[in-house]
């Protein structure tokens, strides 16, 4: 299709390709100038909003008697708009890219052809990455707390006219801005229209704590269960990624986090490092996370497990027997090992930066150093929780390091009540906490395990060559 004067007719064909009606951030402004119409449509977010209003101001200044000799877009371009670099084109495709790219594009009545202009401003990347989502290679930027800038950066990376953002306002107080993103044609039409009738449905004054007020109104009764529904994401990169791949996107104004939808269990052992490396290196990294994570889960049930049972002890594991003899139970040192641990880490986060690192480290030393000397503890207890609080840094959801705490320590606490029996059925009851654990929307949390689904299994854990899942 191309532009060649059929104002009504293009303007309605541009306004369905880009999406006006179905994103909020794709703007259309209408104008005259003397008898005949121009629309100007742009993405809110994208352009620098002086030089647009410099540009509408020279057209509204025009002499209609002047225009109305113009019929071709670059006349309009050359003779009309000199404040800004703009290019025409009469192809009805490059003015979809060009948009989407950050352009405005100028559509006038009786004119062939539209007019790109170029006022783009895209976000610029705050100065400190996220702390929570590092990267070795890759670009160091991340969402912030504006939400128009976040749904820019989107833009910026998927520059596709299927890219859809729906703006809705929840809570009849705060009326919290949320845009929910998707690809269409990718994401899971059912999924979309229940995360979408879930949103509409909450009834409640305020989400003053952003994503997760608006996540405890999606997932309702899921306090006694310490396992994430939602991945979370401050990268854009990773953000675009998963919507390309079908993941709906949940945007809160006021909240660098992102919500990507669905998540199951292991969608958490990924991370951006993997993507950013090549497929073996990425594979490897992603494999080691996955052993040393799980091994926090198991690392000190069983060894306690077996220091309750000492004659099942195999002779090679001889080394892991504790000789001297010890004044506090080593389920008592344990726990309070986990406790001192977040204490630590709260430590850490209200004191400043310049000596937070340095605090935790000398802290660690100090208390394990002196708690041994004075024999409250074992050297055995502090070096295997030193290994479960390093192993736990190996993923990045601070979520399910949780999580695996809190069914690690409920784990020990039966073991200790019922020996071998409490040590299988705690095992057992997080199984089934797992399996019945319900994800927002969509597929069971333990997919593709439980359902069973080999080869979408082997992609979690394996990293693939991305030109494999991503040929256009």
């Amino acid at each position: 299709m191309e532009f060649n004067g059929q104002f009504d007719r293009e303007c309605a064909a541009f306004e369905e390709a880009v999406g006006c009606a179905r994103s909020f951030d794709v703007v259309a402004r209408s104008f005259r100038i003397g008898s005949r119409a121009l629309k100007l449509y742009f993405i809110n977010g994208l352009i620098q909003t002086d030089s647009a209003v410099k540009v509408l101001g020279d057209l509204l200044a025009l002499d209609s008697g002047e225009y109305a000799a113009v019929t071709q877009a670059r006349q309009l371009a050359q003779r009309f708009i000199p404040f800004t670099e703009s290019d025409t084109t009469t192809d009805f495709q490059t003015a979809v890219t060009a948009l989407l790219s950050g352009q405005a594009v100028l559509l006038a009545e009786g004119v062939a052809g539209a007019v790109l202009m170029d006022v783009r401003q895209y976000a610029s990347r705050t100065p400190d990455e996220p702390e929570n989502n590092r990267v070795l290679l890759g670009p160091h930027e991340g969402f912030n707390e504006v939400l128009l800038q976040n749904t820019a950066l989107l833009r910026r990376r998927l520059r596709d006219p299927s890219l859809t953002i729906t703006l809705l306002q929840i809570g009849t107080r705060s009326k919290l801005d949320v845009a929910v993103c998707f690809v269409d044609g990718k994401a899971d039409q059912k999924m979309l229209q229940t995360v979408m009738d879930k949103l509409q449905s909450i009834r409640v004054e305020t989400l003053a704590m952003a994503q997760e007020s608006l996540l405890e109104c999606l997932v309702p009764g899921r306090h006694f269960n310490p396992f994430p529904r939602v991945r979370y994401t401050e990268r854009p990169d990773s953000a675009a990624a998963s919507a390309a791949e079908g993941s709906i996107l949940v945007i809160t104004d006021n909240s660098p986090a992102v919500m990507v939808i669905p998540s199951g269990f292991f969608d958490f052992l990924q991370d951006t490092n993997d993507f950013y490396f090549p497929p073996m290196l990425g594979s490897f990294l992603r494999l080691v996370r996955l052993l040393v994570f799980s091994s926090t889960m198991f690392l000190t049930p069983v060894w306690y497990l077996l220091i309750r049972n000492p004659q099942h002890i195999p002779q090679w594991l001889d080394f892991i027997r504790i000789d001297k003899p010890i004044a506090v139970p080593v389920l008592v040192q344990l726990i309070a090992i986990e406790l001192v641990i977040d204490a630590l880490k709260l430590a850490s986060i209200n004191t400043p930066n310049s000596l937070s690192n340095s605090f935790s480290v000398i802290g660690a030393l100090v208390l394990g150093q002196f708690a041994v000397e004075a024999r409250w503890l074992t050297a055995e207890v502090v070096f295997y929780m030193a290994f479960v609080a390093v192993a736990n840094f190996t993923q990045p959801s601070f979520e399910m390091g949780h999580a695996y705490k809190m069914a690690r320590i409920f784990v020990l606490v039966l073991t200790a009540l019922f020996n071998y029996a409490g040590f299988f059925i705690g095992y057992a009851l997080v199984f089934a906490v797992l399996v019945s654990t319900k994800n927002v929307v969509g597929r069971g949390y333990l997919y593709p395990l439980i359902p069973f689904n080999g080869p979408k299994l082997a992609r979690l854990l394996i990293r693939r060559p991305i030109h494999r899942d991503n040929a256009g």
